[in-house]
């Protein structure tokens, strides 16, 4: 669960309890003769086709019967996680697939062959797992190119994909990064979550939710800002539980990572341009293309470039209750950053125009940050109200005050609005009184 409670203790510490899965316990010159005689034994076309719990198995029965011939003193443990490492560099991706089956886990962060880090309950915590050397590290990271359909050498350096259980996986190989290969991969839950898990979690209010509940059902456009693994995408999937499931949803993203639970959903992914720079298609042709399908909303999973003025015609052309993400600190900020994306895109626009496009599209700005203690909180939502002069007008509905005492996050949410100026939407829906309920100081 990406959006969660933290574990007590430094930012970064050491795993203690994490089964051994390197089998470093075992000599490096005895492990290395042991797998070259297993796979001299082994029929390779028949351990592409079995499963990699029966490939263990039998890798185990073939593991004890190596050592007995050669007299190594090898365990039974030892046996077995010999065998869990050689079926995992067959059929997984080495030593880095016991964590990817670690549910607790929800980043992995590969920083060269002896050092690998992993991300649980929002805190980051060095694993003993590692590879045996760079050349192993940029087998696995080969690997798993190609397993999604990607090239990974020094022409092409970078691979940002998604894994195929939904995880997003981005590698960078020497020289562009100067210690070695690094793979970044962030997990995403098996099971969806909601804004009733998030409301028992403490990532939000239950004033919060009911007012999140009734943005979605009442088809108002939201933006979702936050910084990097502050549970944007978590918060995105949450809300659309709540779009009605008779509604056609086109979603576009880089590398997809959004889970929605509605049968009519057409998901759109961007792709990279070929080695020789041709046939890329880019967020802001999905959305273009989103517009011909004769959608009811169309959600973005992160916007960053041109695509945010594509994203504003379509909030202003008939979608209401369209969604997306994007990096920003505070949702005046986010505001800005739009307006600076379509400026950067060469958009010759006075700027009050441009303000005017925000202001009319944009109903909704919801600020998530990941905190000291690691925990997952919406700290503010903000109301676009209009613009005043030259400037957007906003008024923030609720807010998380906080204060700090020895690592420990200390505070509560509060209602700080009056009156939304989208009640009047969300009438059209039958929401209006569940809303005027949390102002007025009886929602729940």
């Amino acid at each position: 669960m990406r959006l969660g409670r933290s574990l007590p203790g430094s930012s970064i510490d050491k795993i203690a309890d994490e089964p051994e899965v390197s089998a470093s316990s075992i000599p490096a010159d005895t492990r290395d003769a042991i797998f070259k005689t297993v796979r001299e034994r082994l029929d390779l076309d028949k351990a592409t086709r079995t499963s990699r719990e029966q490939l263990a198995q039998q890798l185990e029965s073939a593991i004890s019967e190596i050592a007995n011939e050669s007299g190594h003193q090898i365990s039974e443990v030892e046996q077995r996680q010999l065998a869990r490492q050689l079926a995992d560099e067959m059929r997984g991706i080495g030593p880095l697939q016991t964590l990817l089956e670690d549910q607790s886990i929800t980043d992995i962060m590969v920083n060269g062959p002896d050092s690998i880090y992993v991300e649980r309950a929002g805190r980051l915590v060095q694993t003993r797992t590692s590879f045996r050397d760079e050349k192993h590290l940029q087998s696995v990271a080969k690997r798993i190119a190609s397993r999604i359909g990607r090239r990974l050498d020094e022409q092409s350096p970078m691979v940002d994909a998604r894994l195929d259980d939904g995880s997003r996986v981005n590698i960078v190989l020497p020289p562009i990064s100067l210690r070695g290969t690094l793979i970044s991969i962030r997990r995403f839950p098996a099971h969806a979550i909601t804004l009733d898990m998030m409301t028992s979690n403490q990532n939000m209010s239950p004033q919060m939710r009911t007012f999140l509940q009734a943005a979605a059902r009442g088809r108002l456009n939201i933006v979702i800002s936050g910084g990097t693994g502050s549970g944007k995408t978590t918060l995105l999937n949450a809300i659309s539980q709540y779009i009605d499931p008779t509604e056609r949803i086109v979603t576009i993203e880089d590398a997809a990572e959004l889970r929605l639970q509605q049968d009519h959903v057409l998901p759109l992914e961007t792709r990279p341009p070929s080695l020789e720079g041709t046939n890329e298609i880019n967020q802001r042709d999905l959305v273009r293309n989103a517009l011909r399908m004769r959608p009811d909303r169309i959600i973005l999973g992160e916007v960053r470039g041109a695509e945010a003025f594509d994203m504003l015609q379509a909030m202003n052309t008939g979608h209401d209750g369209s969604m997306a993400t994007l990096h920003a600190n505070a949702p005046r900020e986010a505001l800005t950053r739009i307006e600076n994306m379509l400026m950067q895109a060469g958009f010759e626009l006075p700027s009050r125009a441009m303000r005017q496009q925000i202001a009319d599209a944009v109903d909704i700005v919801c600020q998530v940050e990941r905190m000291n203690d690691g925990m997952r909180r919406i700290t503010q939502i903000d109301e676009v109200t209009g613009i005043e002069g030259e400037t957007i007008s906003t008024q923030t509905l609720f807010k998380f005050t906080y204060s700090e005492s020895m690592g420990k996050v200390k505070g509560g949410f509060e209602v700080v609005g009056t009156s939304p100026r989208c009640i009047e939407k969300l009438k059209r829906h039958g929401l209006e009184a569940a809303t005027r309920a949390i102002f007025s100081g009886s929602g729940g």
